[in-house]
């Protein structure tokens, strides 16, 4: 589990293909004192496994699964990454509770200063975009944003300058895809009215044929 409080770049050292897979080496601006093989990672917001660590660099294996949702199938050396380490019980959590399993990927519409913030539009799949509500969180590119006004294609959120300045947020332009991972809650929610509606249905459809199984099977005895 993450917050999505970014602790710190990286910069991407080298990717090696393997297969559909690949392997990530990065460079960190921050110590990895600490930090064992075997730790998550998160990457952008995915949460990988570290497998090598030295102080200032580690490498992780990107499955073919998240290579495909994610934008690690565009990546290239020299790009830079947003880090976090995984939430200790002992945490303050500050930003939201962040799973590290992205559901898909945005593109940057637009880019407007307004005061001392930027308002950043992402346009996403509808399924991605039905997980969400104003002022709900969400995680770009594993930073915690709140999201300003929502629609069925987009979202809309402010990024402060101290966001901007420690994170990689600051440096997509317009036509960028970015790394997006919706609150889980949300996901829940849509699971149970999902499942509520098809349960509906399945009443509706065979309500004349009640039968003690039936009953049983939905709770009633």
């Amino acid at each position: 589990m993450f917050t999505g409080i970014i602790e710190g770049a990286g910069t991407l050292r080298t990717v090696h293909q393997s297969g559909e897979g690949k392997r990530l080496s990065i460079d960190t601006d921050m110590d990895l004192a600490g930090t064992r093989v075997g730790d998550s990672i998160a990457v952008n917001g995915a949460c990988l496994t570290a497998v090598t660590i030295a102080k200032h660099s580690f490498s992780v294996d990107v499955a073919p699964e998240t290579v495909s949702k994610t934008t690690f199938k565009k990546l290239q050396s020299g790009a830079r990454l947003n880090l976090e380490r995984a939430l200790r019980l002992s945490d303050r959590i500050d930003g939201h509770l962040v799973s590290g399993h992205i559901d898909g990927t945005g593109k940057i519409i637009s880019k407007v200063r307004h005061s001392n913030a930027v308002i950043v539009v992402i346009e996403v799949q509808p399924s991605i975009a039905a997980e969400m509500i104003t002022k709900g969180s969400v995680a770009v590119d594993g930073i915690s944003l709140t999201i300003n006004r929502c629609s069925e294609t987009e979202f809309e959120v402010s990024v402060i300058p101290h966001t901007a300045d420690i994170t990689t947020i600051g440096m997509k332009s317009v036509g960028d895809e970015v790394n997006i991972e919706t609150d889980m809650l949300g996901k829940y929610v849509r699971k149970f009215l999902d499942h509520g509606r098809n349960s509906a249905s399945e009443d509706i459809s065979s309500k004349k044929d009640i039968s003690m199984e039936l009953l049983a099977r939905k709770g009633f005895i």
